[in-house]
């Protein structure tokens, strides 16, 4: 597309966006988030405008280029790269094999904006996921060594879509190399899969408990063990 049209394309973009703003739902939102001194969402900054709305505007651009869906997933706004998110999810839903894996390749390009729990968890299923379904499942793994903790949610969270087809065995292994990982947000996650492993097969699950239940963080233990009966889930917790 020739600059001067994505600019333009970008330009009305914002514009409709910004028009939903509200700054109250902004000083909501940045708190929600913890984006205050020292918090993971340290630094993002909010338009203030609510998910559904950004759902709404977004099928309002069905046929945006994936070089402009680039440019505004580079933003500063997080209502910005979330509508980025969705626009890529859809290039890669709705495209031929050649148009997935460009959208694969932008998203992996751009994990550096993909920077917020929110933005990680509408995404990641549903593009490196989706992506990596039929592929060698290397790139995953390469995630989950980065120091970057929102790259490594990346690469856990995107086992939900391997979860969703039974495919259980790289949500267990991902869940089982991080369970040192110093970060709260990444037990989240992690346990977060295990307890879907268990929904669709409580064997498995119970297996990597009886392995791993002494060694995980309190706060994987505890998403993970959230559907089990409760005898089992208050011996796990006893442990």
């Amino acid at each position: 597309m020739p600059s001067h049209n994505r600019t333009v394309i970008l330009h009305e973009i914002r514009s409709r966006l910004a028009s939903l703003a509200s700054p109250e739902t902004a000083r909501i939102l940045q708190g929600f988030f913890k984006t205050g001194p020292g918090q993971y969402g340290e630094g993002d900054r909010f338009l203030g405008v609510r998910v559904p709305a950004i759902r709404a505007l977004s099928r309002n651009f069905p046929d945006v280029e994936l070089d402009t869906v680039a440019d505004l997933l580079r933003s500063h706004w997080h209502e910005e790269r979330l509508l980025a998110l969705l626009l890529l999810m859809r290039h890669f839903a709705e495209g031929a094999p050649h148009e997935r894996q460009s959208a694969y390749q932008t998203y992996l390009a751009n994990t550096a904006w993909i920077n917020n729990w929110d933005l990680v968890d509408l995404s990641a299923p549903h593009v490196p996921g989706a992506y990596l379904a039929d592929q060698a499942r290397a790139p995953l793994y390469r995630l989950a060594r980065s120091p970057a903790w929102w790259e490594r949610r990346i690469a856990m969270v995107a086992t939900l879509h391997f979860i969703r087809h039974d495919d259980f065995d790289d949500a267990l292994r991902l869940a089982e190399h991080l369970l040192n990982d110093r970060e709260d947000l990444l037990h989240k996650a992690s346990g977060w899969m295990l307890r879907e492993v268990g929904k669709r097969d409580q064997k498995r699950l119970e297996t990597f408990l009886q392995q791993h239940s002494r060694a995980m963080p309190r706060t994987m233990l505890r998403y993970a063990i959230e559907r089990l009966p409760e005898t089992l889930r208050l011996a796990y917790l006893r442990k």
